[in-house]
């Protein structure tokens, strides 16, 4: 990866890891739709850890957003704090272990999926209909996160581990499922972001080690790449929690119609001309 190809691509994981429409999956087709003629064994040994990297800036960025959740969760272990601090605390744990186990035990077998651009834009498609469909069989829910029970928070962390296909997206995933729970949007949304950082660091502690010994001049790349992530990530954060409080219901149509145009899109340029 060059410095340009690196900002680009920056920039669309920044913004595609918080948007409900699978970052991993806009990974796999933003080479494609750019033409880029990379490496192979870029593609097969070091995609993976180089796309952690960028996610990694994403984790920085939401503990930054969310900075005021994360001091009080913590204040709550030591001094007392907030006692709904504490049981959010207990539900971002309890949500985040279905996916880290699955991860660890499959993430080698869906390894082979990350550079599948076919695939990539079949599940994108897919993951559009369960936004759209996920958000309309979901009732008006008013719950906040510390109403959810720890059986919930595990449903919900299980959803999120769909990200490990490429095309699904884990935001859009567990929030559907915290909708089905009864959060309001903006609680599910919300509670989607405070379980993304654990995940995100867990991975990048696996991946991001793989850089070091990988082609010349792809640490520092993936470097200047995690740090304008985190920046395009940032602004993104802020303006999709704008959104979902604005709109409490029918929230998510717009990112499942840009989940079924670009899905359909890839598959006639590849199938059809």
């Amino acid at each position: 990866m060059d410095f340009i190809q690196t900002i680009i691509f920056a920039i669309i994981q920044g913004i595609t890891e918080l948007f409900p429409v699978s970052s991993v999956a806009h990974g796999v087709l933003t080479p494609y739709v750019f033409h880029w003629n990379l490496d192979p064994q870029f593609l097969k040994e070091h995609f993976l850890p180089y796309v952690v990297m960028l996610h990694l800036g994403t984790a920085v960025a939401l503990l930054l957003f969310f900075s005021r959740d994360w001091v009080n969760m913590l204040r709550s272990l030591f001094s007392g704090g907030p006692s709904q601090s504490k049981k959010i605390l207990v539900l971002v744990i309890a949500g985040t272990v279905p996916a880290g186990l699955i991860g660890v035990l499959f993430e080698k077998s869906l390894r082979h999926l990350f550079s599948s651009v076919t695939s990539a834009a079949i599940f994108l498609i897919i993951n559009g209909i369960l936004l759209y469909v996920g958000e309309k069989a979901s009732g008006k829910g008013d719950k906040e996160i510390e109403d959810l029970k720890v059986g919930q928070a595990l449903l919900i962390g299980l959803f999120q581990s769909l990200a490990l296909v490429p095309g699904f997206s884990r935001s859009g995933a567990s929030m559907v499922a915290g909708f089905w729970m009864g959060l309001r949007h903006e609680a599910a949304a919300r509670f989607s972001m405070l379980l993304a950082t654990p995940i995100i660091v867990g991975a990048s502690i696996l991946e991001v080690p793989k850089l070091r010994t990988g082609m010349n001049g792809l640490l520092s790349m993936s470097l200047i790449g995690g740090v304008l992530s985190g920046v395009f990530a940032l602004l993104a954060v802020w303006a999709l929690m704008k959104w979902f409080k604005k709109h409490e219901f029918q929230a998510m149509k717009p990112f499942a119609y840009y989940c079924w145009i670009v899905g359909a899109i890839i598959l006639l340029t590849l199938y059809a001309f």
